[in-house]
């Protein structure tokens, strides 16, 4: 059993970085591809980046390419997900989640359905 629990959410401006984390209990951890979705009032829950469990390979979202980098650190059991020169759009609920069956990532990193644990969300609001 994992639990996740994500922070770092808040308020920033247009432009803004912000900066979330997610920490994990559980010493399997380290075996997990680690992802960030979102979801933003009225819309459904969208992948927004994944990590393998090295931390060597990572797959992003179209929309955040660029502008987020997903991290971790096995050793802290923590993922982070750095967010730079934010959009209004990017306000939403961001969630941490965990596959205990995947090597790598990839496309098929996107589907919610492959993850076994969430978090319970942190919120990013960012105003124009």
């Amino acid at each position: 059993q994992v639990q996740l629990v994500e922070s770092g959410g808040g308020l920033v401006q247009a432009g803004g970085s912000l900066g979330l984390s997610c920490a994990a209990s559980g010493r399997t951890f380290s075996s997990y591809v680690m992802a960030w979705f979102r979801q933003a009032p009225g819309k459904e829950r969208e992948f927004v980046a994944a990590i393998d469990w090295s931390g060597g390979t990572t797959y992003y979202a179209v929309s955040v390419k660029g502008r987020f980098t997903i991290s971790r650190d096995n050793a802290k059991n923590t993922v982070l997900l750095q967010m730079n020169s934010l959009k209004p759009e990017d306000t939403a609920v961001y969630y941490c989640a965990a596959d205990r069956g995947a090597y790598g990532v990839g496309v098929y990193s996107t589907m919610e359905g492959r993850y076994d644990y969430w978090g319970p969300g942190t919120q990013v609001t960012v105003s124009s």
